[in-house]
C-alpha cells in the first residue's frame, strides 16, 4: 500500500520559462504563503505542483524525481504522496442545459456554485456518519460513552458557531435541525445557492477542510481572498487551522489582511526563491 505523506517537505522546478528560472522554495509544515507582483509566476509554481501531485495520485508506484523538472520531496521522506484539496477563486459560469443543470434543478450557474453542491452532498454524508456514530456510543453500557459521543460531534459544531459568527451581520445562521446544509434567515429557509459569491467561496473552503476531519492533508489555493470581505480575508488562515490543525496550508495572495493575524513570517517571495539558470 502507498504510504501517505503528513505534509510537503520542499518543491524545486527546473528550468522554468523556458529555462530562465530554477526555483526550490523550502515549505513549512503549517502555513506557506507565495507572495509576488502580477506575472512573476505564483500560479505557475501553485500549478506545477498540483499537476505533479495528481499524477503522484495517480501512479502511487512513482517516488520522487519521476516527473521531468519537478521534484517534490515529502515527510516522512519514503512518502510517495500526499493527500490534497485544491481551492480556486476564478470562477466561471457553466454552460445551461449541461448535465450539471440537470442534476441540481438548474440552481447551479457557475464552478463554484458545483463545488459546493458536491460539499453539500459530501456534508450530508459526514452529518449521517456522525449521527449512526453518536447512536452507537449512546447504546454502550461504557460510563464514558456520553462524553464520548460528545467528542464525535464538536468537529461538526465547531464548523457550525464559525460559519454563524462569520455570517452574523446578514443575520444568516446554519440550520441545525437539518441533515442538509441549509440556513435561516429571518425565520425562512435559505438554500446555500441563494448566498453572495464571497459567502460561497468561504462556505466551500471551510467545508473542504472540516470534511477531511482532522487528517493530515494540503490545502492549496490561489487567490483565495478573492470576493471576500477584509474581515474575513484576516481571519482566514487562523480558522482553517482551527478546523484542522492538521493541516498544511500553500496559498498565493495579493492581499495584506490575510496574512495580518500573525502570518507574516509565513510569507516567501517568488524573489528569494528563484534563481537564473546561468548562474545556479
Amino acid at each position: 500500500m502507498a504510504k501517505f505523506a503528513q505534509y510537503i517537505k520542499s518543491v524545486e522546478i527546473k528550468s522554468l520559462w523556458n529555462g530562465r528560472k530554477h526555483i526550490v522554495w523550502n515549505l513549512n509544515p503549517e502555513v506557506n504563503v507565495l507572495s509576488g507582483v502580477n506575472g512573476v509566476g505564483k500560479s505557475t509554481i501553485l500549478n506545477k505542483m498540483i499537476s505533479v501531485l495528481r499524477q503522484k495520485a495517480d501512479h502511487s508506484k512513482y517516488v520522487n524525481g519521476d516527473f521531468p523538472g519537478v521534484t517534490v520531496e515529502f515527510e516522512p521522506a519514503d512518502a510517495v504522496m500526499v493527500h490534497f484539496d485544491i481551492i480556486r477563486s476564478f470562477d466561471s459560469t457553466l454552460l445551461s442545459g449541461n448535465v450539471v443543470d440537470r442534476i441540481a434543478d438548474g440552481h447551479i450557474r457557475s464552478e463554484l456554485d458545483w463545488n459546493l453542491y458536491e460539499l453539500q452532498r459530501r456534508y450530508l454524508n459526514y452529518q449521517v456518519n456522525i449521527g449512526n456514530k453518536m447512536i452507537a456510543l449512546l447504546s454502550s453500557t461504557d460510563e464514558n460513552a456520553r462524553q464520548a459521543a460528545m467528542d464525535v460531534s464538536k468537529a461538526k459544531t465547531n464548523f457550525q458557531d464559525i460559519v454563524d459568527d462569520l455570517f452574523c451581520d446578514t443575520q444568516k445562521k446554519i440550520d441545525r435541525n437539518s441533515n442538509e446544509l441549509q440556513f435561516v434567515q429571518f425565520g425562512e429557509k435559505l438554500p446555500p445557492y441563494k448566498l453572495s459569491s464571497g459567502e460561497k467561496q468561504l462556505l466551500v473552503i471551510l467545508l473542504t477542510v472540516l470534511l477531511e476531519e482532522n487528517e493530515h492533508y494540503v490545502l492549496l489555493m490561489d487567490e483565495p481572498e478573492i470576493s471576500l470581505h477584509v474581515e474575513w480575508q484576516q481571519k482566514l488562515v487562523n480558522i482553517i487551522r482551527q478546523l484542522n490543525p492538521n493541516v498544511q496550508i500553500i496559498l498565493t495572495t495579493h492581499s495584506p489582511a490575510v496574512i495580518m493575524n500573525g502570518w507574516l513570517d509565513a510569507v516567501t517571495d517568488v524573489a528569494d526563491i528563484t534563481m537564473d539558470e546561468t548562474v545556479k
